[in-house]
């Protein structure tokens, strides 16, 4: 969280910043260059901004290039007053195609985010799924999938019960949802419960143990974690299920 936090006040203060350097390096041509070359170039550093941090400060960023430009480059200069109409145009294009180019770049970080993210939780499920006709025990299977749990859901601990249903912990669902003995928990918006999570785990329709996941404090796993997790344990519980031990 703190890196998170680190890395937006960072974004904020390029978003102030970034602008005011790159005018004042374009400063020598004020007189020579058209003033919409300026604003081009201004945006520039509204998208650089905005690929590095997030929505807001890409915004911030297209305001303080648009303040700057009117400072710098528009006449009278070194005030923030606009004489030509000309310019009135230029600096209200510089601010609303930075406010738009800027809020475009954080979307296609983020999808890129996403894409990332689905590729990794895709070779998760598919090397857990191998490792179910590959490997001797189904104890095999289970340690693999704790520690794949452990990641994907951000864990502090978590361990696999076999055959035991003991108390009413909270439990994780097939379609991602929490519930505890008192209805529905709301994941996406306080993380999970403060206590260990029951994520069962069935081979054709029987119950064959648990995985208890231990979260860290303030641990929120998204939606789409949850429902790999839950594919994860599924296969560990076809492993279970299956093996001659379990069958005897």
């Amino acid at each position: 969280m703190t890196r998170y936090l680190t890395r937006d006040a960072a974004a904020v203060a390029a978003a102030v910043l970034g602008p005011l350097a790159l005018a004042a390096v374009l400063l020598p041509w004020r007189g020579s260059w058209p003033a919409a070359n300026v604003a081009l170039l201004l945006v520039v550093a509204v998208v650089a901004v905005a690929c590095l941090g997030n929505r807001l400060a890409g915004a911030l960023a297209a305001l303080s290039a648009a303040v700057w430009f009117d400072y710098f480059f528009t006449r009278p200069y070194e005030r923030l007053t606009i004489s030509h109409p000309g310019d009135v145009t230029t600096f209200a294009l510089l601010l609303a195609v930075g406010v738009a180019v800027s809020q475009m770049a954080a979307w296609a970080r983020r999808l890129k985010a996403v894409t990332v993210a689905d590729a990794g939780y895709f070779n998760r499920i598919v090397a857990s799924a191998a490792l179910t006709q590959q490997a001797g025990t189904p104890y095999d299977v289970t340690e693999h999938v704790r520690r794949q749990l452990i990641d994907v859901l951000d864990l502090k601990d978590c361990r696999f019960e076999y055959g035991k249903l003991l108390g009413q912990p909270p439990r994780l669902e097939p379609d991602g949802t929490v519930t505890t003995r008192y209805g529905h928990f709301p994941v996406d918006e306080f993380g999970f419960p403060e206590e260990d999570v029951e994520l069962r785990t069935f081979s054709n329709g029987q119950y064959t143990g648990r995985f208890m996941l231990t979260p860290k404090p303030g641990s929120r796993p998204s939606q789409r974690a949850r429902l790999v997790a839950v594919a994860l344990a599924d296969l560990a519980g076809h492993a279970v299920g299956t093996s001659p031990a379990h069958a005897a």
